[in-house]
């Protein structure tokens, strides 16, 4: 039994009956790529790359800057003032739209915006610039002191910096902000918050332009069976055989070009997967991203599938009434105290809401109402209204 054992022969190692064929590593999703978050990175992406950031930041900016402002105090609506007329002409070289769509434009971006006020002229003991000026946010850094406010602006352009010291009562820069939760010296802008949309809605539009290069159609595969049955291709086959498609079949000049395949190719076009035709809908879920962010109704976009106003006319209401017009007071109202600084008067610089022709409706009215209110008074109307008060005793009823 022993000698039986030893002669016994070993079995033959098993082969695979299959030729031999290319292996092509398909590796897993990655870790998603996104874009600098910082100003310039999010204005070049985000506005000057993008059609809906580009078309929402200009919405806002030029609607808050058309918006008509008035100018009063505790007793009276100014007609004419000096800065009316500064805001009329902040320049020379900007007039009063250009200068405040470009104030409301660098809010919208950056979440910063800088005014720098140069010269001064003596109003009521109050200095008064003689012109106003828009700083780029991305030349500006904030100094902090030792107890961690602001004690000056350092501007730097083409190596060059200037400091703006901020300690003195007459400061000659206003900074305006929007509301960041964790950081104490610069804000947080609304396209950092659509950055990740951008991000999305840009990688479609890409994904369409190379379909697009690509003669508008799925990519298919080049099967070789060789004549022997074999499906492995010399390597000099194979790189000329890509260089001809590269140079041949690809590209929009070669759509529609019959292609001419060689004994043992043959060509196996591939459809588009689910997830291709999918590409669409998420490029407009991320167009509606980017324009909630900015709080612009997509309809008024023209951004499909959005539903949520029964009509343009009440989402163009909505637009004012929760994106523009708090904007424009909250801006308006830090413009006034920095350019009253040192007087006397409390001037309050506000939009004019009755010439707004969007909430025309809603103030007719609300006039209606205020006037038809037998138990006010001529002076209690006017404050409803927004307007200063008159005269003790004058027009009550």
């Amino acid at each position: 039994m022993v000698f039986d054992v030893l002669r016994r022969k070993p079995k033959p190692v098993e082969t695979k009956t299959a030729a031999p064929a290319r292996v092509i590593g398909w590796h897993g999703a990655s870790a998603p790529g996104w874009s600098p978050r910082d100003a310039g990175a999010l204005t070049r992406n985000g506005f000057a790359a993008n059609p809906v950031g580009y078309r929402a930041v200009k919405m806002i900016a030029e609607a808050a800057a058309a918006l008509p402002l008035v100018l009063q105090d505790g007793n009276r609506r100014y007609d004419s003032h000096p800065i009316l007329a500064l805001l009329d002409r902040p320049n020379s070289g900007q007039g009063r739209a250009e200068f405040l769509e470009a104030l409301f434009g660098h809010l919208l971006l950056s979440g910063n915006a800088y005014i720098e006020g140069a010269g001064s002229q003596d109003m009521a003991q109050s200095a008064l610039p003689t012109e106003l000026h828009i700083l780029r946010p991305d030349r500006m850094s904030v100094v902090p002191g030792a107890d961690g406010w602001p004690v000056a602006y350092d501007y730097e352009v083409s190596g060059r910096r200037h400091r703006y010291d901020v300690r003195s009562a007459s400061a000659p820069i206003c900074h305006l902000r929007s509301f960041h939760p964790q950081d104490d010296h610069y804000g947080f802008s609304a396209m950092q918050a659509a950055a990740m949309a951008v991000d999305v809605h840009t990688s479609a539009s890409r994904w369409s332009k190379a379909l697009l290069d690509n003669a508008a159609r799925p990519s298919g595969a080049l099967v070789w069976s060789g004549g022997d049955g074999q499906g492995l291709m010399a390597e000099d086959q194979f790189r000329r055989l890509s260089e001809e498609i590269e140079a041949n079949y690809q590209g929009a000049r070669n759509a529609g070009r019959p292609m001419v395949l060689e004994g043992g190719l043959d060509w196996k076009p591939m459809g588009f997967s689910p997830s291709d035709m999918e590409f669409q809908q998420t490029k407009e879920a991320a167009a509606r991203e980017i324009a909630l962010a900015f709080g612009v109704p997509p309809m008024l976009m023209g951004l499909p599938g959005d539903a949520t106003y029964a009509n343009y006319q009440e989402a163009n209401r909505a637009f004012y009434r929760l994106t523009v017009l708090p904007l424009v007071a909250r801006v308006t109202a830090a413009l006034s105290d920095w350019l009253s600084r040192g007087g006397d008067a409390a001037l309050r610089l506000r939009p004019d809401l009755d010439q707004v022709p969007a909430l025309a409706a809603e103030r007719e009215a609300q006039w209606r109402r205020v006037s038809s209110a037998d138990f006010l008074t001529a002076s209690e109307k006017r404050s409803l209204l927004g307007l200063p008060p008159i005269a003790e005793g004058a027009g009550d009823d």
